[in-house]
């Protein structure tokens, strides 16, 4: 309230100290609010920071009754599928902190089955794994060497001996290199190197392939693979291609290992439009071989592709020739694997499909001939009786008679 008689130089001294007074109360009432929490907090804080942590132990008794089985398909190498050493393999042997030992860059799996290495001499890997084959080196080197620490590796694998058998054009034996996944010969085996390492192992078509691919009789859904094992036993491998085919199953074309017979039977009932597809696969051959005779426009040897049809084979051959051909009695020649032949008469219609009554698959080396009809013969055999006395006549013309 104002003061009467003070002078107003008086009442503004006494109005800014009593602002001051107040301002000051109420900021400390504010500061006061804010920290109080703050004071209460970190007492809790530290009191919990100094307090040791207990670690919890689970106790059995409560423990649920968790039965877990592993995938066998997760992370399991089963020791049958084991690369086995054998002679000409080549590998790699490191040993680590022994810097007096020189080793080769490389050695090779003698014919006996041995590594002829320095110290040791000669050490037989024949029948190991790459592991096995470790361990026994490390047994041998720790005579010379205190925990010596060996890594073998396998540079370059030898090439794989197999046998193709059954329903193949050229059954037999093959010797086929990992390293390119063709035929090879003895005379290269000292050439590989390091780099020559392929990415990709020699698989069942392969070996098909190498075998001049499989005939048209052949049942690829029954394929069975032999696989000798460690101990003299041997196992046995169901193999269906129509699967690899049909729905993509990598694991049917199985990946070779040395000395496996690989054996296709005899389909006893084919599908054409089956018979069609397997054609076309690359396990099959690429081409084969008939012979179209007789009363065509070009006859004689010409090659198609399998499962052609025998009305395709006469078109390749420049179909009918007008007028001496007989349609209706066209005849088909086998030659069987067991050296039988076999005949058929067939009536040609182009209209048909491929159906094994009316126009059916052809095989390699079938013979078609096609016979002259009843006016062709007629003509022939007065050809060949006129042919004398045109000749006698010409004879005649050039005496001058």
């Amino acid at each position: 309230q104002p003061v009467t008689g003070v002078s107003p130089l008086i009442m503004l001294v006494h109005r800014t100290t009593h602002y001051r007074k107040h301002h000051h109360k109420w900021r400390s009432i504010v500061a006061s609010i804010i920290l109080f929490p703050t004071m209460l907090f970190v007492p809790i804080v530290t009191l919990a920071a100094e307090r040791p942590v207990d670690r919890i132990t689970p106790d059995p008794k409560i423990t649920p009754d968790l039965k877990i089985t592993p995938d066998p398909n997760i992370g399991v190498n089963s020791s049958e599928d084991a690369y086995i050493l054998g002679a000409g393999d080549l590998v790699k042997v490191d040993i680590f902190d022994t810097p007096e030992l020189k080793l080769d860059s490389q050695y090779t799996v003698l014919v006996d089955g041995s590594l002829n290495l320095p110290w040791v001499g000669t050490v037989n890997v024949q029948g190991m794994t790459l592991s096995q084959a470790t361990d026994v080196l490390s047994r041998r080197y720790a005579q010379f060497i205190q925990k010596p620490l060996i890594t073998l590796n396998s540079v370059s694998p030898r090439p794989l001996k197999i046998a193709v058998l059954g329903q193949v054009n050229r059954p037999g034996a093959y010797i086929i290199s990992p390293i390119s996944g063709t035929e090879t010969s003895r005379t290269n085996l000292s050439d590989r190197t390091s780099a020559n390492t392929g990415s990709q192992w020699p698989t069942v078509t392969k070996a098909i392939q190498t075998a001049g691919g499989i005939t048209q009789l052949a049942n690829v859904r029954k394929i069975q693979i032999r696989r000798p094992q460690r101990g003299g036993v041997e196992k046995r491998i169901d193999l269906d291609l129509w699967k690899f085919l049909q729905e993509g199953e990598q694991n049917q074309d199985l990946t070779l290992r040395d000395g496996d017979s690989i054996t296709i039977p005899m389909a006893t009932n084919l599908d054409p439009a089956e018979a069609t597809e397997i054609a076309t696969s690359n396990f099959s051959p690429e081409t084969i071989k008939v012979s179209v005779v007789g009363e065509v426009v070009t006859p004689g040897l010409v090659t198609v592709t399998p499962n052609t049809s025998l009305n395709q084979a006469v078109l390749v051959s420049g179909g009918f020739k007008s007028g001496r051909s007989l349609r209706r009695d066209v005849e088909l020649i086998r030659l069987n694997p067991n050296g039988t032949v076999a005949r058929r008469s067939l009536s040609i219609d182009f209209s048909k499909n491929l159906d094994e009554a009316a126009n059916p698959a052809l095989r390699n080396n079938d013979i078609i001939v096609v016979k002259p009809n009843a006016l062709a013969r007629t003509s022939d055999i007065l050809n060949l009786l006129v042919s004398p006395i045109t000749g006698a006549l010409g004879v005649f013309k050039l005496l001058g008679f």
